[in-house]
């Protein structure tokens, strides 16, 4: 066999495989072999005939069709790995010549890992941010403690802020209700700015049974693009008023919720904040430093990567919206998006995830970064215990191809981690 290739791009290449006779010879036996079993000789019984003899019956066009087939099948893979190229799917074959017995050619293409010139990864100019827990945060945390020990209880008097309302409301524009803004017996902390500004301060100074309308305009910058900067009416029925009695943040307090004392509670707070924080804060720091690797970095994306990533972001999104009792479509026209529009910004998303993705796969093999089976089996036996109750999950977690992917996240966590003690100042 011999083999010659051509750049088509980047990211794509084509392989021009010559065989001889030899390697005819080979396939052809192989083809004998798996017809000689549909071959039907007098004095034979199916399958058992003789390949010698069960030759002279098969058609001449059934086992040239046969010999070629097998011939690139056990060849092809082995002409990318001659010409040093990993295919990302099965190449695409053309068989160009082919004279049985003596010689043939074929062509085969495909999409490839492509080759990555990485930057220099040692430094990458990236900082940590400094993780500081403020007086301010703690007395945060200490108030949503205190809210949710709070009473509710009715009260016969005018709505102020700090009080609970259960109220329906129909929001509406141009006078017609737009998806998303009506409700019946919603239950609303006035002050939470759970709503769009004027909302909650619009319902201060009504009684229960008032009804009224709540004429505003929602900010320029607001989510849905066709509700951003509109001017709307709320058609507001306030059915209850309830009065909030917090306890005091104290010592009681505290032991409400098994602490000593309230020190002991600022403590405990002020310590759970800060392993929160601490990690929010690592994972912007390598989040970060692929975004500088990346930009260093010269990083051939392949379609065909983009296009899965592309298809995972949607996977995504449309469980969202199904969770909400919306399809993709649905979600398209609450959010004011042409489908155009999103697969624009959804394909910046994946090039990008699949450039990291590739820089870091890079850098482990530069590296040589790895992790022992041992580690993997425990990941696998973690999940099994996290997944117990699914039949489906256990199940998916024994297939060798989901361990396989499993060690290569680990691995790729093993790399982040070294690439952020490389560039820690």
């Amino acid at each position: 066999m011999k083999t010659s290739s051509k750049k088509l791009s980047d990211t794509r290449v084509e392989i021009t495989v010559t065989l001889d006779a030899k390697d005819l010879k080979a396939a052809q036996e192989k083809a004998v072999a798996k017809l000689a079993k549909e071959v039907k000789v007098q004095g034979f019984r199916t399958g058992k005939v003789p390949a010698d003899v069960a030759q002279k019956f098969i058609p001449e066009n059934d086992l040239n069709a046969e010999t070629i087939d097998i011939a690139v099948r056990t060849t092809v893979i082995e002409a990318f790995r001659q010409a040093e190229k990993s295919p990302l799917v099965l190449p695409n074959v053309n068989v160009t010549k082919y004279v049985p017995g003596e010689m043939a050619e074929y062509t085969a293409t495909a999409d490839i890992v492509p080759e990555v010139k990485l930057g220099d990864y040692k430094k990458l100019g990236v900082k940590r941010q400094e993780v500081k827990i403020s007086a301010k945060e703690v007395d945060g945390v200490l108030e949503n403690i205190a809210n949710s020990f709070a009473e509710k209880k009715v009260a016969k008097k005018a709505a102020a802020l700090g009080d609970e309302v259960i109220i329906d409301f129909v929001g509406k524009k141009d006078g017609k209700a737009f998806d998303g803004g009506s409700a019946k017996d919603y239950r609303l902390g006035l002050g939470s700015g759970s709503f769009i500004p004027g909302f909650e301060e619009g319902i201060v100074g009504h009684a229960a049974g008032d009804k009224f309308d709540l004429p505003l305009t929602f900010p320029k910058d607001y989510g849905v693009k066709d509700l951003a900067g509109a001017k709307t009416v709320f058609e507001v029925l306030l059915k209850q008023v309830n009065e909030v009695v917090k306890p005091e943040i104290d010592d009681k307090l505290a032991e409400k919720c098994g602490l000593k004392d309230l020190k002991a509670l600022k403590e405990d707070i002020k310590k759970n904040l800060g392993a929160q924080t601490e990690h929010e804060a690592d994972n912007k720091f390598k989040n970060d430093l692929v975004e500088a690797l990346i930009k260093k970095s010269k990083i051939p994306v392949p379609e065909i990567l983009i296009d899965d990533q592309m298809r995972a972001i949607k996977d995504d999104v449309t469980r969202n919206a199904q969770s909400q009792g919306m399809d993709f479509e649905q979600y398209l026209e609450r959010a004011g998006e042409t489908l155009e529009d999103w697969e624009k910004e959804a394909r910046k998303v994946a090039e990008k995830r699949v450039q990291g993705s590739l820089a870091l796969q890079t850098l482990a093999m530069k590296e040589k970064i790895t992790v022992s089976d041992d580690l993997v089996v425990a990941k696998i036996a973690e999940l099994m215990d996290v997944y117990k109750k699914s039949p489906e999950a256990i199940k998916s977690l024994k297939d060798p191809n989901v361990k396989m992917d499993i060690k290569n996240r680990l691995i790729v966590e093993e790399t982040l981690n070294y690439l952020a003690k490389i560039n820690k100042v």
